[in-house]
């Protein structure tokens, strides 16, 4: 394949898929450098910008998707009779924030941060696809941790979690920092209590 087929099957492969796809899937598909395949991807996406296309190629992390320009979403939301989304709470976007700049994290650091019960919230931005299981911590009770999701990045507009905006006030930032050190003390004392008890 010349460069221009190869730039035509991975636009073709990111409009059939609907799901973000890993550079190093396209570059496997397509057999070619996964470097080549960023910079097609790259050049596909800047012409979609420059094109005013109503189609648009996002990045996220380590991948790309072909999305509707958001320029649009109001004809589409008309034209395909979609329902608008009820905005995420207050309460909601602190969970996410917490969970966004912190990640892996379990329900309980979250309550921690917030010194109020979370669990119902996270529950939700579990359900809406912003927030996913990360896995399990390895300490007693081997609590569920949970960490942003591709939905979340494509959400937000950010192309991975590098680009969060810093947070805005140093002071709260070293706030923030002694919850979660006094937190993490406060399970080391824990599971050396569960130790000494057995």
């Amino acid at each position: 394949m010349n460069i221009k087929q190869t730039e035509a099957a991975i636009e073709a492969i990111l409009f059939a898929s609907g799901e973000p796809i890993s550079v190093k899937r396209l570059a496997d598909t397509v057999e070619v450098e996964e470097e080549t395949v960023y910079k097609i991807c790259k050049t596909l996406q800047d012409r979609k910008k420059t094109d005013e296309s109503g189609i648009c190629i996002v990045e996220l992390n380590d991948s790309f998707q072909m999305c509707t320009n958001p320029d649009f979403a109001d004809y589409i939301k008309k034209a395909l009779e979609i329902k608008k989304n009820i905005p995420l709470s207050q309460a909601a976007m602190e969970v996410l924030a917490i969970i966004a700049y912190n990640q892996p994290v379990t329900k309980s650091f979250v309550e921690q941060v917030r010194g109020v019960e979370s669990s119902q919230i996270v529950n939700n931005l579990v359900e809406k696809g912003l927030v996913e299981e990360a896995g399990r911590l390895d300490v007693p009770g081997r609590p569920i941790s949970y960490k942003t999701s591709i939905n979340f990045l494509r959400c937000f507009g950010l192309s991975g979690l590098d680009k969060l905006p810093p947070l805005p006030d140093e002071n709260g930032q070293v706030m923030l920092d002694e919850v979660v050190e006094d937190y993490k003390l406060a399970e080391e004392q824990s599971v050396q209590e569960e130790k000494t008890a057995l």
